[in-house]
């Protein structure tokens, strides 16, 4: 990362100071360490940081101002909404018109109650399997 005024580093300077005054903080050591690898942090990092720093009394308020500026720019993300379920398998009333037809005359034909077992466990009925059901409705309608 690139930057405009290396000399003048207002998260750095921050982060120098909160290390100061609370020693002992993971976070702040965590936040240091991750700054000086990446050389930037996230807009939730610097909101924390923003916290904690706005707590140390010898902090200038204008190195606050200036973080508050970075954190506004920032753009903020959000996770998009779940899309609403839909059903697996919309179920074809004239399909199941077409079987229970066939079933009315023919309740043992081993071909279509095979196909009823199939719509009613929501499988797909292949094209090839529909066409058979309506030829077996016209044999049967003749």
């Amino acid at each position: 990362m690139i930057r405009k005024k290396p000399e003048f580093d207002v998260v750095n300077e921050l982060l120098e100071q909160c290390i100061l005054a609370y020693p002992v903080s993971s976070f702040i050591i965590s936040l240091y360490k991750q700054y000086q690898e990446r050389g930037s942090l996230s807009k939730k990092q610097l909101q924390g940081l923003h916290g904690k720093s706005s707590k140390i009394e010898n902090i200038a308020p204008g190195k606050l101002a200036t973080l508050e500026a970075l954190i506004k720019k920032m753009p903020t993300r959000s996770k998009s909404d779940l899309p609403e379920p839909k059903p697996e398998i919309e179920k074809d009333e004239s399909t199941r018109q077409i079987i229970d037809e066939i079933l009315a005359k023919y309740p043992q034909h081993k071909r279509v109650l095979f196909l009823k077992t199939k719509y009613e466990n929501n499988e797909t009925l292949l094209p090839a399997d529909i066409t058979d059901l309506k030829r077996i409705q016209q044999i049967l309608n003749k």
